[in-house]
C-alpha cells in the first residue's frame, strides 16, 4: 500500500511559475493543487485540506498578508510566503502575520524543495500519534500565574489558557527551562528552528515580540533582551 501524499497549495497568479513549482514538487511526490487568487485560497483551504501553503504576496483582489492572516486566525497550517519584494520590513511584516519562512522571487528549486520539507518536518514533530502512549517524563515548566506545558503544547498564563503556535511554545519553553541563562539568537534558531533553517535571525525576535504581546513581565519572571545578544528568562531566585 502507497504513503498518503502530501498536500501542497500553490497560490500565485503567474500560472508559469506555479506550474513550475508543482512540477518540482510533483517530482518530490508532493501532491499539488495550484490556485491564482487569494479569494480561490481561502475557499480551497477549506475543501482541499493542504498540509502546507505556498502564497505570493502579490495576488488579485485579498493579498497574501490577508489570506495569511485570515488562515493564521483559525488554523495552524504551515505557510511559506514568494514574494519578489526582498526589503526587511515586508520579510518581518509576512513573519509577524504567522508564515513559517519567506522565499524571494526568483529562487532555486532545490532551495524551495529543501524549505518545503524542512517546515513539514518541523511541523511534524509536533503532531504526536493519537494512539501513542504518553511521554513518561511531562515536560512542564510551573512558575508563579505562569504553566508551560511541551507535552501537550499548552501554556497557562494568569489562569486561563492561551493560544500559543508552536513555535512560539517551544521557543518559551525552553527559555523559561533554562532560567537566567542567556543564548544567542542564533544558539535560539539551531535549538528551535533546527540546523537546516534557512532564515535569518530576525525571526527569533519577532516570535519574542509575539510571545510578549500575549503573556507580560510578571514581578516574578520575565523575558528579557540582551542588547547585541540575544535573550533570556529572567527568574526571581
Amino acid at each position: 500500500m502507497s504513503a498518503v501524499k502530501q498536500k501542497i497549495l500553490i497560490v500565485d497568479d503567474d500560472s508559469n511559475i506555479a506550474e513550475l513549482i508543482s512540477l518540482y514538487l510533483t517530482k518530490e511526490c508532493y501532491e499539488t493543487l495550484i490556485v491564482g487568487d487569494g479569494e480561490a485560497a481561502l475557499y480551497t483551504i477549506n475543501t482541499y485540506k493542504p498540509d502546507l501553503i505556498l502564497l505570493d504576496l502579490m495576488l488579485p483582489g485579498i493579498d497574501g498578508y490577508q489570506v495569511c492572516r485570515e488562515v493564521r486566525a483559525k488554523q495552524d497550517i504551515p505557510i511559506i510566503m514568494l514574494s519578489a519584494k526582498g526589503e526587511i520590513f515586508d520579510k518581518v511584516l509576512g513573519l509577524e502575520l504567522g508564515a513559517d519562512d519567506y522565499m524571494e522571487k526568483p529562487f532555486d528549486s532545490k532551495e524551495l524543495v529543501a524549505r518545503v520539507k524542512a517546515v513539514l518536518r518541523r511541523y511534524h514533530k509536533n503532531v504526536q500519534p493519537a494512539a501513542e502512549a504518553p511521554a513518561p517524563d511531562e515536560k512542564i515548566v510551573t512558575l508563579p500565574d505562569l504553566v508551560i506545558n511541551l507535552t501537550n503544547y499548552s501554556v497557562t498564563y494568569m489562569g486561563r489558557e492561551i493560544d500559543m503556535p508552536p513555535k512560539e511554545l517551544e521557543l518559551l519553553y525552553f527559555l523559561s527551562s533554562s532560567p537566567n541563562r542567556v543564548f544567542t539568537r542564533e544558539q535560539l534558531l539551531d535549538q528551535i528552528w533546527g540546523y537546516e533553517y534557512m532564515g535569518d535571525t530576525r525571526t527569533v525576535d519577532v516570535h519574542i515580540k509575539r510571545i510578549r504581546e500575549k503573556i507580560r513581565d510578571h514581578q516574578n519572571w520575565k523575558i528579557s533582551t540582551i542588547w547585541g545578544v540575544g535573550y533570556k528568562f529572567d527568574v526571581k531566585r
